[in-house]
């Protein structure tokens, strides 16, 4: 399959957009690996955050098709996109997600979108919360559905952001506070 490369797909992007792109993130394993040898291509994730006037418009999304069509047809994911509004606003709704773009993205287009966003430690404890009674509602049923099959009672918890959460929740950001053992 021929590539499109990440920077033609960034230079692209911000020639559809011109003033409207506020930035192009690379995020995930592709940017925390940064030519790391690694036996698995990691999935070039990225994320589009443009000016709240662009919306969810046709002056948004039509110019964005030729390149959004090649970057796809290259075996690449689209871009998950937000407004700037969006991306401000979101925090409490997706902070360990947040966190885990923070903690590995690269900047290929615009600015650097992080000053002024705060996660907070109560958004990654509900979270945490709401996603650990997910799995064991979910452990539970694969428990009745598989009890003598332990490796695929253990597929349940394996790849969700639970476990990068939780150990963001405990290291010494997070773990140190009123109350709370050191």
């Amino acid at each position: 399959m021929a590539g499109m490369s990440l920077k033609t797909f960034a230079e692209q992007v911000g020639a559809a957009l011109g003033d409207r792109l506020v930035t192009l993130l690379l995020y995930g394993s592709a940017a925390r690996e940064q030519g790391a040898g690694s036996r698995e291509q990691p999935t070039i994730n990225t994320l589009l955050i443009v000016t709240d006037d662009a919306g969810a418009t046709e002056e948004l999304y039509a110019p964005l098709a030729k390149p959004v069509r090649a970057w796809t047809a290259a075996g690449h994911p689209p871009p998950l996109i937000l407004t700037e509004r969006e991306w401000r606003d979101s925090t409490d709704a997706f902070p360990i997600e947040y966190e885990d773009i923070r903690a590995g993205h690269r900047v290929l287009a615009g600015r650097d979108p992080w000053h002024g966003i705060r996660v907070q430690p109560e958004h990654v404890r509900r979270q945490l919360e709401h996603e650990l009674m997910g799995k064991l509602v979910h452990l539970r049923q694969a428990y009745a559905a598989a009890w003598h099959h332990p490796k695929r009672r253990a597929e349940v918890v394996r790849g969700s952001t639970l476990q990068r959460g939780t150990i963001r929740s405990v290291g010494p950001k997070w773990s140190a506070g009123p109350g709370r053992d050191s």
